[in-house]
């Protein structure tokens, strides 16, 4: 019994170095604190947003449009997330109507303008906006267009409304693309 004990302690301490080294390996590897969490590179999307305190608002958002596996499967996407903050910034009411299950065709659309289909890291917009004589058009899940362009050193994001959103922390590389955390909430043409 004293060497089964033992055993399992070693083997134990065994799991829990590799786990720490893993872990480690992604702090190492362009983990980006967001919302007082890492965003493990090894990570999907989902995993990592879950547990950022400031996209509490987005997951709900994700969770009640059916989004959540989409935004797990192999991707690559670019998302623009949104801050609850950016979502306090909305007309009031604005959100807990969009999260009624009535509503969830707009909720979707919302979600899905902050989309992109294919991995597009801070450089590669700024490439792309170089390459566009000052602006870039990225065209999203939903399948409107938003206008990417730069202000001094950052990157600002015109959505079809003519709102404005800056990326505020960028590049935060996930498994299976990468997201950019913005200050307002995109709108789409409903």
């Amino acid at each position: 019994m004293k060497k089964v004990k033992q055993f399992l302690a070693i083997a134990i301490t065994v799991i829990s170095s590799q786990m720490a080294f893993a872990q480690m390996n992604d702090m190492a590897d362009n983990t980006i604190m967001v919302g007082g969490a890492a965003m493990f590179p090894s990570k999907n999307i989902v995993e990592n947003a879950v547990n950022s305190k400031e996209h509490t608002t987005l997951i709900a958002a994700v969770k009640a449009a059916g989004l959540v596996e989409t935004l797990e499967s192999k991707g690559p996407f670019t998302v623009f997330a949104p801050t609850n903050a950016a979502f306090d910034l909305l007309p009031a009411g604005t959100v807990d109507n969009l999260l009624k299950p009535e509503n969830k065709s707009s909720l979707t659309t919302v979600l899905t303008y902050h989309v992109v289909s294919g991995k597009y890291n801070s450089t590669d917009l700024v490439k792309m906006i170089s390459d566009g004589h000052g602006t870039a058009m990225l065209k999203t899940v939903a399948g409107q267009e938003l206008k990417v362009k730069m202000k001094g050193e950052k990157i600002i994001i015109t959505d079809q409304a003519g709102g404005k959103a800056f990326v505020t922390i960028k590049d935060v590389n996930q498994s299976n693309g990468v997201i950019h955390v913005v200050d307002h909430v995109l709108l789409p043409r409903m």
